[in-house]
């Protein structure tokens, strides 16, 4: 199984834990999680890009 593999299966098992658990991830989500794979981002920029979003979802909400 190649590198590229065993990504898409470890995301899309995480996918279905969050489903498990009642709250599945929609197809953005898993879109994002695939681009940080395919990216080779480290967590900490992965972390950032997702409370940038997380902020201007907000900040959205407010206006």
């Amino acid at each position: 199984m190649s590198d590229k593999d065993l990504i898409r299966q470890r995301t899309l098992e995480a996918a279905h834990l969050q489903a498990i658990e009642s709250n599945p991830l929609d197809a953005e989500q898993v879109a994002m999680f695939e681009m940080f794979d395919r990216k080779g981002w480290p967590e900490e920029k992965q972390l950032a890009y997702i409370l940038e979003r997380a902020r201007a979802q907000a900040s959205d909400a407010a206006e």
